[in-house]
């Protein structure tokens, strides 16, 4: 199974459309830290529209947490940022990865940049932009996961 994880989320209806997202896909979402929101909140409800309650997702009070709970291996993690340098095309993801996402606002945590480096790809954008949606891009990267381990 693969996995989304948004550390610090801000926007619900990202959140929402990441969330039905990997109920039509049987992927696992995990939201880690500070939420911009309260699950519970009607925002949440009407982008995931009636399919929330199919979510398989976990929470997780900070990011220490969430290695704790989940404990993968670092060769499974996959971090994506407009700061990455290695396009996530490129990534050999097996089933079972963690596909991790920042803040709509500001990424990743800092420090996060550094301590994982070797795990962080990004989607290459030629256009004038800074980033793409979250949810946008979250479901460009989970398809490619998928699309990699159907191909096996």
């Amino acid at each position: 199974m693969l996995n989304i994880v948004l550390v610090n989320p801000e926007i619900p209806f990202n959140t929402g459309n990441i969330g039905r997202s990997c109920v039509a896909t049987g992927t696992r979402l995990h939201l880690v830290g500070k939420l911009g929101f309260k699950i519970a909140s009607k925002e949440i409800r009407r982008s995931g529209l009636d399919y929330w309650p199919n979510l398989d997702y976990r929470r997780h009070e900070t990011w220490e947490d969430f290695l704790n709970d989940e404990n993968p291996a670092q060769e499974n993690m996959f971090f994506l940022s407009t700061k990455g340098t290695q396009a996530y095309w490129d990534a050999q993801i097996p089933d079972g990865a963690y596909l991790i996402f920042g803040a709509e606002s500001c990424g990743l945590p800092k420090d996060f940049y550094e301590r994982y480096k070797s795990r962080l790809f990004t989607i290459p954008m030629s256009g004038p932009v800074r980033s793409l949606n979250l949810s946008s891009s979250a479901a460009i990267v989970l398809f490619e996961a998928i699309r990699q381990n159907r191909a096996k």
